[in-house]
């Protein structure tokens, strides 16, 4: 299957890597120390319209496909930069785009497309349902003047970064649907004018990853803030997580690319016992072994990304493709980590930066041991594992 392209790929390539060139890795390790977020990073790659990739040109994107966005962030992760920090801007406005109203689009997404309005906030995990997005409690109660708001959600990364939420609540209580998937709702909140009704405290990580919980309190919204019908949000929401797995999956790619550039320049050049240490299999071979890891992973992307452009179902392909990228990038990791033994921890090899932002994506944004449960009981048409 043919990609759909509208700007020559390679291009698209060496662009990214000279602007990820001005963010060199004492950047991104002074970030790492100070707990701070990238904002000069940001602001430069929205300068650039990379993450206006996705929206149409209509509303002043980019007017890209999904696997130019892709090779967009992969680009970041393999530079040694995060993508993370942004990719977010690129995968939420798909139920916006999707699903919105006219106006909702007009007023969003050329504010969005041009960085005057961030809206990398996502809140679907709540405390008690984790990845069983169905038994979410946040509820949006029905008033005349449109609806009240109460809840918590975790996992919210770069809250305090975003002007805009989307938010996915219940309309119905999951008891009374007859479609377990029915009865949910999704919402664009607007932060500031929330004020008091929305609030977060940030949860410490042992990356510089920005996340939050956010308390929800009698938060009024109108039909208006409501993204397409009542009860429709969760088929809304997988416009988003198809997208979503599609750029984490290339970033892990990226990332395991960086992995095994660093690792075999480091292996070819460090000497011990008189010869290079990757003239011995151990270190070379899990190497290699993670190379052709990756390059599977990368064609399985490729496959999700050509189907999702074509407007074709992708779930299977999308999932596949991130848990493919996410293992084979921890592999080369892994791989790196061994390669560069006590030099791995050193925070000036950038090895163990990059190490725990690959170990991030085998738990996030889906763990990968639901996406097997996915392929055996939805391709496979085995009994449900859980």
């Amino acid at each position: 299957m043919e990609l759909e392209q509208h700007a020559p790929v390679e291009d698209i390539r060496r662009a990214v890597t000279a602007l990820c060139a001005n963010f060199p890795a004492g950047y991104w390790q002074q970030c790492e120390r100070e707990e701070r977020y990238p904002e000069e990073f940001v602001v430069a790659m929205t300068e650039a319209g990379w993450l206006a990739a996705l929206i149409p040109e209509e509303y002043g994107g980019s007017g890209l496909s999904l696997y130019e966005a892709c090779v967009i962030l992969e680009e970041v992760n393999r530079s040694g930069a995060n993508g993370a920090s942004c990719h977010a801007q690129m995968y939420t406005m798909a139920a916006l785009l999707n699903h919105g109203s006219e106006e909702q689009k007009r007023r969003y997404l050329p504010r969005i497309a041009d960085g005057s309005l961030r809206m990398q906030a996502f809140g679907v995990t709540e405390p008690d349902a984790g990845s069983n997005t169905l038994r979410i409690k946040t509820f949006a109660k029905r008033v005349d003047n449109g609806y009240v708001i109460n809840g918590q959600k975790v996992w919210t990364s770069r809250y305090k970064q975003s002007q805009m939420y989307l938010l996915i609540t219940r309309t119905t209580p999951y008891e009374e649907v007859t479609k377990k998937t029915d009865g949910l709702t999704l919402f664009l909140i607007d932060i500031e004018k929330a004020g008091k009704s929305l609030s977060s405290t940030p949860i410490d990580t042992m990356l510089n990853h920005h996340t939050n919980q956010v308390f929800i309190d009698d938060l009024h919204v109108s039909e208006a803030d409501r993204i397409g019908e009542e009860g429709k949000g969760f088929y809304y929401l997988l416009d988003s997580l198809n997208a979503e797995r599609l750029l984490v999956a290339s970033e892990s790619i990226g990332d395991g690319k960086w992995f095994i550039e660093q690792a075999s320049r480091y292996a070819s050049e460090r000497i011990v016992f008189d010869r290079p240490i990757g003239a011995n299999q151990g270190v070379q071979f899990p190497i290699a072994k993670a190379h052709m890891n990756l390059e599977a992973a990368t064609l399985m992307r490729d496959k999700a990304a050509a189907l999702f452009s074509a407007g074709k179902p992708c779930g299977p392909e999308a999932n596949m493709a991130k848990y493919l990228a996410t293992e084979a990038s921890w592999e080369a990791a892994e791989a790196a980590m061994l390669t560069y033994g006590g030099n791995g921890m050193a925070s000036e090899y950038n090895v163990e930066r990059k190490w725990k932002e690959a170990r991030l994506f085998r738990i996030a944004p889906i763990s990968n041991n639901l996406v097997l449960a996915y392929i055996g009981q939805h391709v496979l048409g085995m009994p449900r594992s859980y």
